[in-house]
């Protein structure tokens, strides 16, 4: 009985650490497709907005950028406007 339990307990640590990774995969899929759907309402795309910000040099990073899409998007509209 023992052994059974501290096997699926390694098991579980696998999984932890797998999925601590994955976690990171994830949220940086979710913010590149924010800042896509709202860039393309001003006429970018995402990666047209990210090389112009980095043409900018603008340094801001995804999950900041992704935000502002969602919960300012006036300010995430300035920044648009100012790389245009």
């Amino acid at each position: 009985m023992w052994t059974v339990a501290k096997n699926t307990w390694e098991k579980g640590l696998t999984y932890a650490y797998r999925d601590r990774k994955n976690k990171k995969r994830n949220f940086r899929a979710l913010w590149i497709q924010r800042i896509n759907a709202a860039a393309r309402e001003y006429g970018m795309s995402y990666s047209r907005l990210m090389g112009a910000l980095h043409k900018n040099e603008i340094e801001i990073n995804r999950k900041v950028l992704a935000d502002l899409a969602m919960n300012h998007p006036e300010a995430f509209k300035a920044i648009v406007d100012k790389v245009k």
